[in-house]
């Protein structure tokens, strides 16, 4: 089996940081395992890495799709399989870094996708319908599904109640897919105290407006059309916005609310995590944590 690094864990609690340090000590790649930053031209919002940050280290599935393009968890799969094996030919270690729980899962253990046939008129029926019309169907017809689909979430709703519009429940689908490794995975998860996450979660929302996310909003909302139905532009930090554009609401309600949705995506990411995958957890509160998980990764790597 062929290794991989995973670093997981909530929004704003040091992923990026220690990837650097893992990838430069052991001679790693980075794979971004985070479904906004592959998008061109959403780089404040997402909290993407820079290229000084970077130091020298080669990341993938970053700025690769522009941000009107379709990408899904189905995509990531092939690509992110496809960018492990050139990396581990080259004899290096693949590393995938980032918090996207299904696409991290998707990669590293027998995830399979059912093949639909497109029902172009019903789609055309579901994309003119909003979130909250979306939401209220999927409630009625696969109730389960949307324990794990968020009710902002355009593509993934559309796509459990395709299945439903097929006779074919997402829930149980999820329920049946086979938990088997496909690869020697290590998963790193990062933890922290819940309040001072919270705390690092509004600082680094802060930082963003410093570092001009409402100018990278701006463009994008006066250069091109019908944005808000992407779904690049439905992730935290920019779906946020529309009320703003629309005239109905202050920008300072449009921070306060990608402060409060990105608090409870960290909330349900470590749920997630904790559930889904075998994960070693490591508090970075704790002085010894990253001795401790330096030994464990050089005992993975030498099995």
């Amino acid at each position: 089996m062929e290794k991989v690094l995973v670093i997981v864990g909530p929004t704003g609690v040091g992923k990026t940081n220690l990837s650097i340090q893992l990838a430069k000590q052991y001679d790693g790649e980075i794979i971004s395992g985070d479904s906004m930053q592959i998008y061109q031209e959403m780089s404040i919002g997402t909290a993407k890495i820079k290229e000084d940050e970077k130091q020298g280290i080669p990341h993938y599935l970053v700025d690769e799709y522009h941000f009107d393009e379709e990408y899904n968890v189905k995509i990531f799969q092939q690509k992110a399989r496809d960018y492990i094996h050139a990396i581990n030919a080259k004899k290096k270690l693949a590393m995938i870094v980032g918090g996207t729980g299904l696409y991290v899962k998707s990669v590293i253990y027998d995830y399979q996708f059912l093949e639909q046939k497109e029902d172009t008129e019903f789609l055309t029926y579901l994309k003119k319908r909003s979130n909250d019309e979306l939401w209220s169907l999927l409630k009625i017809v696969d109730t389960k599904a949307c324990e794990n689909i968020h009710h902002n979430n355009r593509q993934r709703i559309i796509r459990a109640l395709s299945m439903a519009h097929d006779g074919i429940k997402k829930s149980e689908v999820i329920a049946c897919q086979d938990h088997k490794p496909v690869y020697d995975a290590f998963i790193i998860g990062l933890t922290m105290e819940r309040d001072a996450l919270y705390e690092r979660i509004n600082q680094r929302v802060d930082q963003m407006m410093e570092e001009g996310l409402f100018e990278e909003i701006n463009e994008l909302v006066t250069t091109h059309e019908n944005v808000w139905q992407l779904q690049s532009f439905q992730g935290i930090g920019y779906k946020e916005w529309k009320a703003y554009f629309e005239k109905q609401c202050p920008k300072e309600a449009c921070i306060e609310q990608i402060k409060k949705n990105s608090r409870n995506f960290a909330k349900r990411q470590y749920t997630w995590f904790r559930n889904q995958m075998k994960v070693h957890w490591y508090d970075i509160e704790d002085a010894s944590y990253q001795e401790q998980l330096r030994k464990d990764v050089e005992s993975w790597l030498h099995q």
